[in-house]
């Protein structure tokens, strides 16, 4: 399956300028082997053209893998990645000093001069959001991000941060059976700010296989997973979800869930399922 062939309607545009398909891929599990060579060229070969990932993944490594296999980048994949992470220890750091050589060292291993969308992977409590926001826009006016997104963020924080840039994506952890932050989702949407659910399939620790997802994707001949990712489509115009994977046959299903577009009543009867499980990421 080729995106670009059987789906070219099923696009979202970020930050008025960076139009990609609905599903992208997540690459927190990509490290510096065969496997994630094959899967990252597989995934461009079928369309993918957005890819999310950051400096704190493999700690480093997911990034020096994306950069040594697909830089120089072919025209229209956009390269996401976020920065306030440390690798290596789990702490926060907003500060404009962590986040300057957090940025470099991510356009050097992604081989890049301007990141497309450059995301704050936490708000860090010890430094003020207006600080760390300010000087995100500081790289932006430099040239070296596009646009800005935030990760893990409350609608308050989503305001504050717009009060000084142009915030243009929001990365939460949502998905059909943990929703924490349908009021983000519902203000990424009143706004159009692209919504990148992660775990957008539970990061396989929580159970799919309820009696109603299992009955829907029975009567469509679909997997749950198929159906859990065309619930998000339907949810919102604004969603992006960024399922990750290690396997060319898992990502081919995947974007097969384009197909599954999902009935009003579908909808409504899936949206019953709920359980009040929420990993740590």
């Amino acid at each position: 399956m080729r995106l670009n062939e059987e789906h070219h309607l099923k696009t979202i545009t970020i930050g008025g300028d960076l139009t990609v398909h609905r599903i992208g891929l997540g690459t927190n599990r990509i490290r510096e082997n065969e496997e994630s060579r094959v899967l990252l060229l597989g995934a461009v070969e079928r369309g993918i053209d957005f890819i999310d990932t950051a400096d704190f993944y493999g700690h480093y490594a997911t990034e020096r893998m994306i950069g040594n296999t697909l830089a120089p980048y072919p025209k229209g994949l956009v390269i996401a990645t976020k920065g306030g992470m440390v690798p290596g220890d789990n702490t926060w750091n907003g500060s404009p000093e962590y986040l300057q050589k957090a940025l470099e060292g991510s356009l050097e291993r992604l081989k890049l001069k301007r990141i497309d969308l450059y995301q704050l992977h936490r708000v860090d409590p010890r430094v003020p959001l207006k600080v760390t926001i300010t000087f995100l826009k500081k790289m932006k006016d430099a040239g070296k991000i596009r646009h800005i997104g935030l990760s893990e963020v409350s609608v308050a924080q989503i305001e504050e941060a717009r009060s000084i840039v142009d915030i243009v994506s929001v990365q939460n952890e949502y998905n059909i059976i943990t929703r924490k932050h349908e009021d983000v989702v519902h203000y990424c949407d009143a706004n159009k700010i692209a919504f990148l659910p992660y775990y957008p399939l539970g990061h396989g620790r929580v159970n799919l296989e309820d009696e109603r997802i299992l009955k829907l994707a029975s009567n469509r001949k679909a997997t749950v997973q198929q159906i859990a990712l065309a619930w998000l489509l339907k949810r919102s115009p604004t969603m992006l979800p960024i399922p990750g994977t290690l396997t060319l046959k898992h990502l081919e299903e995947n974007l097969q869930a384009l197909k599954f577009e999902l009935s009003d009543d579908e909808f409504k009867y899936l949206s019953e399922v709920s359980l009040p499980f929420s990993p740590s990421r």
